[in-house]
């Protein structure tokens, strides 16, 4: 008697792709809320509280591309599994931590294992979904679990942290890690590939990285060390130097460049990564100052702050709704035109208004309500613009870019906004006390990140007008529906198949 090989579940799949999707966007933000207890805990210096969060966000932008590669490389489904298995692993060292040290190592870690698994997410959606209409409510729903895993991060570490403990924030990943895996080994395996496969740029994902990070040291420090002094100028050049390395290596000496550089020739794509630093930059901020002004200025408590963040993940995942299906009417320039903008909105009302010991239903709801629900608009046409007409070798390539560049626009621009911020503290302290400096620097930071999306904004009306556009029929009669043309380009296997 012989035995049926098992099939996945139709949804199998999906529920993996966005349930690992959702993780990796939520521990960028779960850790936000507990901050103060990690201070408390392993003694960390405020520059310590940033690397808690910065030493996540580099490791997964420079390591975005060589996840993205990998997938393409040795497959999506056997990469997906492999960074889940890391990220799993290096967040149960995380909730073990019994140093800052410790800790910001396992951050680290934890970041490669979510670079190496977010490209595979979305790749594996655009590889196996080839209907236009299913490939579009796949990414529809990716998209809603990116846009409002970061909100719900901040409730869920909120309720961990004030119900059990800080190290509960990064434990959580253990269980949700192992049922992903599980479900994902439901879903067939990839195609076997014939004869050695192409060696992945590690050099490349190793300088980039080392370059962001001396970069953002060098902004964190100018809390102690003015912009024109040696060490600065020192450490801002040694970051420029090794990101140039990075450009060189790429365009002249590697076999299997990590970032082909010609990818960067599709308008699109380029223009849709411009934006996404924006946003990620203004995300990054928000979440962070505002978490802060929460919990030092109003004194409020993690579950207390945690709930204080909940409409922005509604009106993410509202607007994440709303996106899929707005998306087919606007087209995607349109659609990143109006997300961006009204987050900006929101950001550009709380730092005009923000105050110590106002009101939150009269002051900071309704600025909340339309950053989350601006950032959810975002989402889609943001993925579908920078994924537009990609060829299947370059798949997880795009992929990961997008996410890396977010990441990168978050990191870099959280350092940005937290040394304009203390900076202005510092000067405010003596004359207006404590709350009111500090509420000064959010304010700031909130400010910075409202313009940098209004920037992103006028950046999206250089998308190609046909991008994302569907029912636009020209002279022949063809549709540019993004979905139809982007599911013509990867030429993806159907799902279930076992091609990757």
């Amino acid at each position: 008697m012989s035995l049926k090989p098992r099939t996945a579940p139709p949804w199998a799949l999906l529920v993996a792709c966005c349930t690992a999707q959702f993780m990796v966007i939520l521990d960028v933000t779960i850790v936000n809320v507990a901050l103060p207890q990690m201070r408390d805990a392993l003694g960390l210096s405020t520059n310590g509280l940033q690397w808690v969060v910065n030493a996540y966000t580099l490791t997964f932008a420079g390591f975005l591309m060589l996840g993205g590669r990998a997938a393409d490389l040795w497959g999506r489904r056997r990469t997906f599994l492999a960074g889940l298995a890391l990220f799993t692993a290096c967040s149960l060292m995380g909730g073990l931590a019994q140093s800052g040290a410790w800790l910001v190592t396992a951050r680290a870690a934890q970041g490669v294992g979510g670079a190496v698994l977010a490209p595979a997410t979305l790749s594996l959606l655009t590889s196996r979904y080839t209907d236009p209409h299913e490939r579009r409510r796949a990414l529809g729903a990716w998209s809603v679990t990116s846009a409002s895993g970061a909100a719900v991060g901040v409730l869920a570490g909120g309720v961990l942290t004030d119900l059990l403990d800080w190290r509960w924030v990064l434990f959580v990943n253990v269980p949700i890690g192992a049922a992903v895996a599980a479900l994902m080994l439901l879903t067939p395996a990839d195609a076997r590939r014939k004869g050695a496969g192409p060696r992945l740029d590690v050099v490349g994902a190793l300088t980039v990285t080392s370059g962001l990070a001396v970069l953002v040291y060098g902004i964190v420090g100018t809390n102690g060390h003015p912009w024109g002094s040696a060490r600065t100028l020192a450490t801002l050049g040694a970051g420029v130097v090794l990101l140039a390395v990075f450009a060189v290596t790429e365009t002249r000496f590697a076999t299997n460049p990590l970032v082909p550089f010609s990818v960067f020739r599709r308008r699109s794509l380029s223009v849709a990564n411009a934006v996404t630093v924006t946003i990620g930059a203004a995300n990054f901020g928000a979440y962070y100052f505002l978490s802060l002004y929460l919990q030092q200025v109003e004194r409020n408590s993690p579950l207390r702050a945690g709930l204080d963040f909940l409409p922005i993940g509604l009106s993410a995942f509202a607007g994440a709704l709303l996106g899929t299906r707005l998306v087919t009417r606007i087209g995607v320039r349109n659609q990143l035109v109006l997300g961006p903008g009204v987050a900006a909105a929101g950001l550009l009302w709380m730092a005009t208004t923000l105050a110590p010991g106002q009101s939150y239903p009269a002051h900071l709801l309704v600025p909340l309500i339309l950053f989350g629900g601006g950032i959810g608009l975002s989402f889609t046409p943001m993925a579908m613009g920078a994924t537009h007409g990609v060829p299947p070798d370059q798949a997880g390539l795009a992929s990961g870019l997008v996410n890396a560049t977010r990441q990168v626009g978050g990191a870099v621009g959280l350092a940005v906004m937290a040394t304009a911020a203390t900076s202005l503290t510092t000067r405010h302290v003596r004359a207006d006390g404590l709350p009111r400096a500090l509420t000064d620097g959010y304010a700031l930071a909130f400010l910075i990140a409202g313009l940098g999306l209004a920037a992103g904004m006028l950046l999206a009306l250089a998308l190609p007008s046909a991008t994302g556009r569907p029912q636009e029929t020209g002279a022949t009669g063809g549709s540019t529906s993004p979905a139809s043309a982007s599911s013509a380009a990867d030429a993806p296997a159907p799902l279930g198949s076992s091609r990757d």
